[in-house]
């Protein structure tokens, strides 16, 4: 018997399992996941918006006055800008309803995007680590005052679009990341703008290279985690703040269970988990109650959202053809 524990509604199905005949299996699966409320839309129109002009500013200044540690701040808010268009379109995704051929709808694309994102970072921020480096020997006259300028635009324009997202941030992990990320680029923005008014004052132009490869650093710091756990999620590991040996140790005390095998968790998306799993549990009254029961548990537990659980009565002839074979 499978059915889900995320929601009420039922449907039947026939099934055969492992050759044997089992009871029809019920899923009932909630599909209301709401990631970025309607009125964060605006948020990230004019988070984008704003990031777009700046980093276009930025780059612009940048290779007139031939600094590079603007023309990486610049990359540096090109991931502002692709960061907030993921965390937007996951949260528009996200509303997108399962069809008969994507059963999940559309919320695994979040995770191509994160990890395009990724690559395309690595990418640019090595070709500007690569030109900083040779500066480095070599540094050119760098206007500090105009740094200094540009850099201070890009503070105005981190923080404000960090409280943009400010009031959404403890309740919906996508806003979360998306304050996040522009909270810590403003905190860059504010040292290169420390930088140009050190060369302004001392006229040591190989601070400006210098800085760079700092910048440089931290970015590749963050797009190394954000590689990761992109590549896990698409290849179906378990998401990184979720205990897998917690989950089943969870799954084994409720009511009734004497056993949990099969068991599997997934994300969907880059905010949606989901969870299948084999319950063996021989009493198999109030099964509605305890699915239900056991799916909000999940969710407020582990942040589970779409669990489904199929529950075997466990004293048949048979054993479920999943269950490890012994020193297997």
């Amino acid at each position: 018997m499978t059915r889900s524990a995320a929601a009420p509604a039922r449907h039947d199905h026939d099934h055969d399992h492992g050759g044997h005949p089992h009871q029809g299996h019920d899923h009932g699966h909630g599909h209301g996941h709401v990631h970025a409320p309607a009125d964060f839309g605006r948020a990230f129109a004019i988070g984008t918006g704003l990031n777009v002009a700046f980093v276009l500013v930025e780059a612009v200044y940048g290779l007139r006055i031939h600094s590079m540690a603007l023309v990486a701040d610049a990359g540096h808010n090109l991931s502002d800008v692709l960061g907030l268009m993921l965390a937007w379109g996951g949260s528009v995704l996200a509303r997108r309803g399962p069809t008969a051929r994507r059963t999940y709808g559309l919320r695994s694309t979040t995770i191509l995007a994160a990890l395009a994102n990724a690559v395309f970072l690595l990418i640019a921020i090595g070709a500007v680590g690569l030109e900083a480096a040779n500066r480095i020997g070599r540094p050119e006259p760098v206007a500090g005052g105009v740094v200094a300028a540009v850099a201070l635009v890009g503070l105005v324009v981190n923080t404000a679009t960090a409280l943009l997202f400010m009031s959404g941030r403890k309740h919906d992990l996508n806003i979360r990341g998306a304050f996040l990320h522009m909270a810590a680029d403003a905190a860059v923005s504010a040292g290169v703008v420390v930088a140009g008014l050190v060369i302004l004052r001392t006229g040591w132009t190989w601070i400006d290279p210098v800085l760079s490869l700092v910048i440089v650093a931290v970015i590749a710091v963050g797009t190394w985690g954000l590689l990761r756990d992109s590549i896990d999620l698409a290849l179906h590991a378990v998401p990184a703040h979720i205990d897998p040996t917690a989950v089943g140790a969870f799954l084994a005390t409720l009511p009734g269970v004497t056993a949990v095998h099969d068991l599997h968790i997934w994300g969907m998306s880059t905010t949606d988990v989901a969870l299948s799993a084999h319950l063996v549990r021989p009493t198999l009254e109030d099964d509605d109650e305890f699915l239900l029961h056991a799916g909000a548990d999940l969710r407020a537990r582990f942040g589970i959202s779409h669990p489904t659980l199929q529950i075997e009565r466990g004293h048949g002839p048979h054993d479920c053809e999943l269950v490890p074979c012994a020193g297997g």
